[in-house]
């Protein structure tokens, strides 16, 4: 596969199962997210912390699977607009072999390198 022929099919695919992975996980980080209870004859002091911690972390879980949400809604956006492949900053194609590690990327390296600094 080269620059210039982007399997688009591939990569919608490859979207679509990161999406379905990732709102099958939702139901679990959401329980995991819930109100944590302050019974005192039901959970003790440290009990109530770790089950504090634990839901701080599945919030911050959530957080991040949202963002990815978004990231894959805007990465088949792309697809649908012919723009996925092409760096918005540069106007250059993206290297297929970028887009398989992180389909969802939307800038070429020299343009994220330079985003960085």
């Amino acid at each position: 596969m080269t620059e210039a022929e982007l399997d688009l099919d591939y990569f919608r695919q490859k979207l679509l199962a990161l999406q379905d992975k990732l709102e099958a996980l939702q139901s679990t980080v959401d329980e995991a997210a819930q109100t944590v209870e302050l019974d005192q004859a039901r959970v003790g002091r440290l009990s109530r912390m770790d089950a504090l911690q634990a839901q701080s972390m599945s919030i911050e879980v959530k957080r991040r699977q949202n963002l990815q949400l978004r990231a894959i809604a805007a990465a088949l956006s792309r697809i649908n607009n012919n723009d996925y492949g092409l760096c918005p900053e540069c106007d250059t194609s993206i290297h297929p072999e970028r887009l398989k590690l992180d389909p969802t990327t939307r800038l070429c390296i020299a343009c994220a390198e330079a985003k960085e600094r």
